[in-house]
Order: structure tokens, then C-alpha cells, then sequence
């Protein structure tokens, strides 16, 4: 990892359901939402995906590196575990971020979904029961 915004900032460890995928990311996640889209809804098999952003620099894969499955390119790409499949994070915004699956995070992070995107296209059955400003698209989006 690189020079961060927060250079004290504490280091997270992140697995996959079987362990065979660690990483290690600082905990100086700039933004984190509930994503309800429907390839977020497919790629975890939940009702919405709840992750946090970060610079790409700030995650480094600790152990299983070869054990990934890359869905997408080289620079932008979901990267889920070969053996267990299990949603580690997706690589956005021209490869610069990565938005890391919460639940995959072993330590908590200071930092808790501030919004709803994708409300729009969330799955039927599910009710949003917070309090959390709500977005039918991106924020920002009416």
C-alpha cells in the first residue's frame, strides 16, 4: 500500500467464505453504499451489495492471489474466489478504485453505507427499512 490520506490508518483483513483469498486494505474507505442493481443483487445473491471505495492502491491480496476469478478485464473486473466464490471486490472507475464487499471484511470498518443506489431496479421483494437517503440510480440521480 501506498501513501494514504490517512497515513495511521489502521489495517483491515478481508477473506473469502473458505479463507483460501486474504487481503489487506486500510481503513480509509472514502464513500460506502447499499447497491440494489440487479448485477449486484446476482453476484452475491442478496438482496443488494453493500460496499466501500478505495483507491485500488490501498488493497493489497495477502494470500491466494492465484486462486481469484477475474470476471471482466484488466481494469475493471469483479474478483471472486475460484473455490468457494464468494464476492471480494470489483474493480471501478477506469481500474483507479475498488469497491470492497463489506461482508467479506474480518475487522469492522469505522465507515457504515451512507445511502441506497439503484433503488430503481431493486429486487421486488425486498423493503428498504432505514432511514438512508435513497437513489434511483446513482446519488445524485432523482
Amino acid at each position: 500500500m501506498t501513501g494514504s490520506e490517512n497515513s495511521n490508518a489502521r489495517i483491515l483483513t478481508g477473506e473469502c467464505y473458505c479463507r483460501a483469498v486474504r487481503f489487506e486494505v486500510a481503513d480509509a474507505f472514502s464513500y460506502a453504499l447499499n447497491c440494489h442493481c440487479s448485477n449486484c443483487r446476482r453476484t452475491t445473491g442478496s438482496a443488494f451489495k453493500p460496499f466501500a471505495g478505495i483507491p485500488q492502491d490501498k488493497l493489497r491480496i495477502v494470500q491466494g492471489g492465484d486462486q481469484r476469478l477475474i470476471y471482466g478485464d484488466e481494469v475493471t473486473h469483479d474478483a471472486h474466489c475460484a473455490r468457494c466464490g464468494s464476492l471480494l471486490y470489483s474493480r471501478v472507475r477506469e481500474g483507479k478504485w475498488v469497491h470492497v464487499a463489506m461482508g467479506t471484511l474480518v475487522d469492522a470498518p469505522s465507515i457504515r453505507p451512507s445511502a441506497h443506489i439503484f433503488v430503481g431496479s431493486k429486487a421486488p421483494w425486498h423493503e428498504i427499512t432505514d432511514d438512508l437517503p435513497q437513489y434511483r440510480g446513482h446519488i445524485g440521480d432523482p
